[in-house]
């Protein structure tokens, strides 16, 4: 296969390339296509390429741009190294939805440099440092908190002391695509430390040691399936036949 290739490295390149969109058919690509190639290394310090499909991406996207509406992600903050998968969401849904995307060095520079943003997508940690500090603008609408254990103190300290009116909780290791669970918490409802219920298309199993289910209340190993599993380990096939 021919591939077209850019230097982004040579300005002069961009010059000859043609302003409208390559045909996809006549390149033959389809939705099981790699989108991207992203390294995580989980808990095993060890990093592997998790290969995502364009399909995988679009659902995640399709999902975000149903589940916030376009108050919420009006101007949203995009501050997240592209190494880490929050970078696709942060990039890729203001661009799919035609809201505008504000970009920063990272998270923390809000402190000195406040935005006029309606999301932020960050870590716990992240977002404690800057409660109490001018970061936060009352035109912040939403707060997605990922990456991290989300706890009751810190969410009630985010609505007691900004203006903001949803804290969502999202999980998802980058083998599903970003996200696969979310909470999404008001202002005026209730406080609850969860990792919510699954998004579009995809189904969470909780089982034992035997691949079965385990009853209501039983602990059990996390199993998520659907749209957003990515299609595996780049040149690792057997790390992807045991996970996948």
């Amino acid at each position: 296969a021919h591939l077209t290739v850019l230097d982004l490295g040579t300005p002069a390149t961009w010059a000859h390339q043609s302003v409208a969109d390559p045909d996809p058919q006549m390149l033959g690509l389809t939705s099981t296509h790699l989108a991207y190639v992203i390294y995580t290394s989980g808990s095993t310090g060890m990093p592997k390429g998790v290969m995502v499909e364009h399909a995988q991406t679009v659902n995640l996207l399709q999902w975000a741009g149903n589940a916030f509406d376009r108050p919420q992600i009006a101007r949203t903050l995009f501050s997240t190294s592209i190494n880490f998968d929050l970078s696709v969401y942060e990039c890729l849904l203001p661009l799919s939805q035609g809201t505008t995307l504000c970009l920063i060095d990272d998270t923390l520079t809000l402190i000195e440099t406040p935005q006029n943003i309606s999301m932020i997508n960050t870590v716990p940690s992240a977002i404690r440092a800057l409660l109490g500090t001018k970061a936060l603008s009352s035109s912040l609408h939403t707060v997605n908190l990922a990456g991290e254990p989300l706890k009751e103190p810190l969410i009630k300290a985010i609505f007691a002391s900004t203006s903001v009116r949803n804290v969502c909780n999202l999980y998802g290791p980058s083998e599903t695509t970003t996200y696969s669970t979310w909470m999404q918490m008001h202002r005026d409802g209730l406080v609850t430390e969860s990792i919510g219920r699954p998004i579009a298309n995809t189904r969470i199993y909780l089982l034992d040691a035997h691949g079965q289910p385990v009853p209501l209340g039983v602990a059990g190993e996390l199993y998520i399936g659907g749209a957003g599993v990515a299609r595996g380990y780049l040149n690792r096939p057997d790390l992807t036949a045991e996970r996948f």
